[in-house]
């Protein structure tokens, strides 16, 4: 049994643990690194005590300081527990978009938490990391975490995670499959392990940029990259070391998300969302090896964080992400597929030259050509019939911005959601409706449509 002087000791030599039976079929072993072991909950802790750490050595953080820092949840819950502990002052800037759970347990340490628009420019001054930095230097003993470009972030993974991982597996680990948010859990624990041959192999959401995605908004929180489309400078992190990923594997929100349940289901394993793009990963690369071959996932945070989104049946089934219990299912009344999108910098004459007819979204403006949206990037939506009609009563009409008449962000509806719940949940409003997959777009479907359709089905 371990007994430890303070919670601070006990930061590290998590468990490593075989994957049964969602490897099924599989010949080579997956075993994965659970990090939610360490005391704050994640893999987080290790880098949040290395950086207070190395700030104390360097003199940038005083004794009754104030840790600041901008986070998606878990390198925040980390800095506030060591800041309970040492007798600092934690401040932690989030995004709007994390899980209510992380906030609570943010508040839980005694951690002040600011909050700010979670889909800004880099450039913003409201942008978490300059609203953190800014904080910092203007409160008394302030000291700035930075996380992304702190060296201590990577350099305490080189030093514990990959040398734990490397004995565990007694040398025989042959793959490392890991995420990358700021880059310092796979730089550093995969610098290590290639000096032993090992393949490292990043797992990444689909639409993040890391491994080529367009950047676009995506729903597993804590890996990735976003980039808001009015960003000047997409500037990486310098904790992440591109030159260690030997290759990624780009995984859908989808996927990560059931392969986390799955995890719960049937490992007994309740791990956050990046947990299950990770092992979505190590699937993917172990079904290509050998029984010689042994996958390492590092699996970041726990479920417990995400119990009012990943593991809430309503939320995924609203998003798209999942089937309702029991149909009609919306699929099966709207089976129409096919969506009609404008950027919002278009004016009204430009959509009507291309749209003659039927309900248009109007979205974030962005250079891809996918043929569907990510959900919170439809910002509204517009009737072609009554601009048509709105220009021949006013003809100056067709210079206006097509915001200016797009209205607010369409109600939206899971492609598996039950069709009476679904009807009943967007009742009352007005304007289409949104029909999602996977928390992406497919098509703006006229809300009469949904309603008259599911009468006819019940």
């Amino acid at each position: 049994m371990n007994v430890f002087e303070s919670v601070l000791d006990a930061v590290g030599a998590t468990p490593l643990i075989r994957l049964r039976r969602v490897t099924a079929g599989l010949t080579a072993q997956v075993w994965v690194k659970v990090e939610f072991a360490n005391p704050g909950g994640s893999v987080k802790d290790r880098a949040a005590l290395a950086m207070v750490r190395a700030a104390e050595e360097l003199g940038e953080l005083q004794p009754g300081g104030t840790i600041v820092e901008g986070s998606s949840g878990n390198t925040g819950v980390g800095l506030a527990m060591v800041a309970a502990q040492c007798g600092y002052t934690a401040v932690v800037v989030v995004p709007n978009t994390i899980a209510h759970e992380k906030v609570a347990l943010l508040q839980a340490y005694g951690a002040r938490v600011v909050a700010t628009e979670g889909k800004l420019p880099r450039e913003h001054p409201e942008h978490v990391n300059n609203l953190a930095r800014r904080i910092a230097e203007e409160t008394d003993g302030g000291w700035y975490a930075n996380q992304y470009d702190n060296p201590a972030n990577p350099r305490i993974h080189e030093l514990t995670t990959g040398p734990e991982i490397w004995e565990q597996t007694g040398g025989r680990v042959t793959h490392l499959v890991a995420g990358i948010g700021t880059g310092g859990t796979i730089s550093g624990t995969g610098r290590f392990l290639k000096r032993h041959g090992v393949t490292v192999v990043g797992t990444d959401p689909e639409a993040s940029v890391y491994a080529g995605g367009d950047g676009s908004p995506y729903f597993v929180e804590s890996v990735g990259h976003y980039l808001h489309p009015d960003t000047v400078e997409d500037t990486w992190p310098t904790a992440y070391d591109r030159a260690i990923v030997d290759r990624f594997e780009r995984i859908p929100d989808g996927e990560s998300l059931r392969v986390a349940r799955r995890l719960a289901a049937e490992e007994g394993l309740l791990v956050g969302g990046s947990a299950g793009t990770a092992v979505a990963g190590a699937l993917r690369v172990a079904a290509g090896l050998g029984p010689e071959h042994v996958v390492v996932a590092v699996l970041p945070d726990s479920g417990r964080n995400y119990l009012s989104k990943y593991f809430d049946d309503r939320w995924m089934t609203g998003m798209g992400f999942l089937d309702a219990t029991e149909g009609p299912f919306v699929r099966d009344v709207v089976p129409q597929r096919g969506l009609a999108v404008v950027p919002a910098t278009d004016t009204v004459a430009a959509v009507l030259a291309r749209h003659g007819s039927g309900p248009v979204a109007v979205v974030v403006p962005r250079t891809s050509d996918a043929p569907t949206r990510s959900a919170p990037e439809v910002i509204g939506s517009v009737d072609p019939a009554e601009l048509r009609a709105l220009v021949a009563a006013d003809p100056e009409r067709a210079a206006d911005s097509v915001t200016r008449h797009a209205g607010s962000a369409p109600a939206a509806v899971g492609h598996g959601e039950n069709a009476a719940a679904a009807t009943a949940r967007i009742d009352g409003g007005k304007g289409p409706v949104l029909l999602l997959i996977d928390g992406r777009a497919v098509a703006l479907v006229p809300r009469a449509v949904l309603e008259q359709r599911h009468e006819t089905t019940g």
